[in-house]
Order: C-alpha cells, then sequence, then structure tokens
C-alpha cells in the first residue's frame, strides 16, 4: 500500500524540457524493501518482549525503510539533467517518516474499533503524503536538453502490469478472506468432530 501510493505520486513528477522514464531493476528494488521493512516492523512489534522498545524499533526500522524505498524510487527517475537534494528536507523527511510508521504500528497494535481504525489509516495516509511530498519538495533538477532516447519504461508502461498485479492481489485476498471459515465456524467443526472421536474409542 504504501509503495502504491509513492509509486502513484512519482507518475506525477513532471519537469519541463525533458521526458521522464524508470529504471526498471531500481524500481522493483524499491517494492522489495517497502515489503521487506513492514514485514520486519510488524515482526518486532509483535514478537517482541519489551512492548515500548518493540514499538520504537519496528517504527524506526518501518520509517527508515519508508524513506529509503522513497529514495530508491527517485533514483530510478531517468531524465535529460542532474538531479540532487536540498540536504535539510532531505533530513526531515526522514524522521516524518519514522514517526508516521510508529503511528501505524502503535495503531495496529491498540485500535479495534472500526471508527477508530478509519480515522488511524486517514492520519497514517497524511502523514505518508507528507513524508513523500517533503522528499520531493528537496528534488532540485538542472535540465540539459538532448535528443538523446533514455533508457528504462514509460509511465504507462509501468501502469498497466501494476494495475493488473493489484487487481489479481486483492481479487486472490478477497476469494481467500470470503472462503476462509470464521472462527465460529471452526469451533462448530471442531465441536461436531469431538462426539464422532469419543464414539471411536
Amino acid at each position: 500500500g504504501i509503495w502504491t501510493m509513492h509509486f502513484v505520486a512519482m507518475l506525477g513528477f513532471r519537469v519541463g524540457g525533458t521526458e521522464i522514464r524508470y529504471d526498471v531493476p531500481l524500481t522493483v528494488l524499491s517494492l522489495l524493501v517497502a515489503m521487506v521493512v513492514v514485514c520486519a516492523g510488524v515482526f518486532a512489534v509483535g514478537y517482541g518482549r519489551d512492548r515500548t522498545r518493540s514499538l520504537l524499533l519496528g517504527g524506526l526500522t518501518t520509517g527508515i525503510g519508508v524513506a529509503s524505498m522513497h529514495y530508491l524510487g527517485m533514483a530510478a527517475v531517468r531524465l535529460h539533467g542532474d538531479v540532487t537534494y536540498e540536504p535539510v528536507l532531505v533530513g526531515l523527511s526522514v524522521p516524518i517518516a519514522v514517526v508516521a510508521a510508529t503511528a501505524a504500528l502503535w495503531a495496529a497494535l491498540n485500535i479495534e474499533a472500526p471508527v477508530a481504525v478509519t480515522v488511524a489509516s486517514l492520519v497514517m495516509g497524511a502523514a505518508v503524503s507528507s513524508m513523500h511530498y517533503t522528499g520531493m519538495l528537496a528534488v532540485r533538477v538542472r535540465v540539459t536538453p538532448s535528443g538523446d532516447l533514455l533508457p528504462g519504461a514509460t509511465a504507462m508502461q509501468f501502469v498497466f502490469p501494476l494495475a493488473v498485479g493489484l487487481g489479481s492481489y486483492l481479487f486472490l485476498t478477497s476469494a481467500f478472506v470470503a472462503l476462509s471459515p470464521t472462527a465460529g465456524e471452526r469451533e462448530e467443526s471442531a465441536s461436531a468432530q469431538r462426539p464422532v472421536e469419543t464414539a471411536a474409542r
């Protein structure tokens, strides 16, 4: 979800005087980083003995990973010119990512009410977006006009596989959830099997 938001926002990145393409391996690497750090953060929080320490460690790991994902995605941009960054804004974007990640992990642990979950999700989305656009404000581009063909994929060459992949993932996840027995159904099934096992003895 975080990577998708980041990539869709990246598709809106425009620079006058040059076309933009994306390095495919680096873009895929940014996706893998997002997946690994989110899993690491959730694992740290879910299995850590000291809850507060685990939350801080998980938030730090996930936040730095989200920032890494963002700047790997930016490193994948190919254009006619040079891309540099404003160090202060880059430094500001990392704590924003860490705070956002920590808040998300805390919400996952402590919030159960549907309305509260919805509010927490909106706040988390706003925080991640703030990190992304703070990072984008740090970007400085010096265009060097050229007629050379840029390497990499265009935005549209990414959008179609992304849409198909996300659609397939959501369909399979929804089907799995719909077909999985509920806790009540599993309990009923276990209760029904107990008399059979007792009679067999």
